[in-house]
């Protein structure tokens, strides 16, 4: 076995899960890799934040796209710049891509959060940012249109990550589009080995929901069991897709505690981590044990089950509709953040585009 290079290493070598980077951060993805890393994840918030701590990696390629596009836009300048910010992580991963069969090795790269509600231009978004390099993966929403156009995407050889994902009823809902869309493939004789679909459930972005209504209708519920509800459903939605025989692998996304980690190791499962939590959980001293296959406890089930609604919707495999899923409160809280986010990328390339007169500028 290579040299031991921390917990995250040993548990990519050692277990069936894997790991991926939860940026497209050059400095923090070169961290990654060396760990074990075998993948990447972006999504307009993480790039906004990548390009503000990077900035100075990619303000003369911003400057020189503004001076070579003369009638762009803001929002045109910011469109290139995103893309070259997820092709530049990609390229990274290049190496693990060709090493791993051509399977892992991905970085993904998310669709204009805006578009939710249009399954034509959800599609038509994944198919150009697919074709941006040979290791790319296209985050698409599960939204009731992200989820429309799940299985065209795939019979078209598009490797999706379905993203905005946050209940059993979503990720079910994805796996089974995405089977059928590998299907249709197989049928016609065209390549599937080399298709790694993943389905993203944010397990953090579940508890932050529960939490919130915990909160906002006074439920008296035991603050611990507030950690468990996104490691719950992903428990129970990895569960039915051994059973049901799905090819997408489950990811586990939106870190917030330390189960998001311990509870998912052995499972045939990735992980996408943010860098301060992989720093935090590698120097953390923890060993990582398979615990997968253990169940939640059941007091903690029965609480949450019991007290709040929203975690049944969540929980159950039928406890929402495809045409609830645009308005379960998770999904409406991090759309709009992703929106905002989007907003305030194309507010810091008017920065560069469109300096504002009133702020003195720093020399460059």
């Amino acid at each position: 076995m290579p040299a031991y290079n921390g917990p995250l290493h040993e548990m990519s070598l050692t277990t069936p899960t894997r790991y991926w980077n939860d940026s497209c951060s050059v400095e923090e993805l070169r961290y990654a890799i060396e760990r074990g890393a075998v993948g990447a994840t972006s999504n307009p918030v993480i790039v906004l934040t990548v390009l503000k701590k990077e900035m100075h990696l990619w303000i003369d390629r911003i400057r020189q796209v503004i001076a070579e596009n003369a009638t762009w836009s803001e929002t045109q300048v910011a469109w290139q710049i995103y893309q070259e910010l997820a092709v530049n992580g990609a390229r990274l991963l290049l190496p693990v891509h060709e090493r791993e069969g051509r399977r892992l090795g991905r970085l993904s790269i998310q669709t204009d959060p805006a578009l939710y509600r249009n399954r034509a231009a959800i599609l038509e978004q994944a198919e150009q940012f697919h074709a941006l390099a040979p290791n790319m993966q296209v985050k698409v929403p599960a939204t009731k249109a992200g989820i429309g156009m799940v299985e065209e995407a795939t019979a078209r050889g598009i490797n999706l990550n379905i993203t905005v994902s946050f209940t059993v009823p979503q990720a079910l809902a994805a796996g089974e589009a995405i089977e059928r869309g590998l299907a249709r493939r197989e049928a016609a004789g065209q390549d599937v080995a080399t298709m790694s679909p993943v389905v993203t459930m944010m397990v953090g972005r579940t508890d932050d929901w529960i939490k919130v209504l915990a909160r906002r209708e006074g439920i008296d519920v035991n603050p611990e069991h507030l950690e468990w509800p996104g490691v719950a459903c992903f428990k129970k939605a990895y569960g039915i897709f051994r059973r049901r025989g799905y090819r997408a692998r489950l990811l586990a996304a939106a870190y917030r505690n330390v189960y998001h980690w311990t509870e998912f190791v052995g499972g045939e499962v990735s992980l996408t981590m943010p860098h301060e939590w992989q720093v935090k959980f590698n120097e953390s001293g923890r060993r990582p044990v398979p615990r997968m296959d253990e169940p939640v406890p059941e007091g903690i089930l029965e609480g949450l089950y019991a007290k709040i609604p929203d975690f049944r919707r969540a929980y159950d495999e039928n406890g929402m509709t495809v045409d609830e899923f645009d308005t379960y409160g998770a999904t409406v809280r991090t759309l709009r953040q992703f929106i905002e986010g989007w907003h305030s990328f194309v507010a810091l390339i008017r920065d560069v585009m469109l300096p504002n007169p009133d702020v003195p500028q720093a020399a460059s």
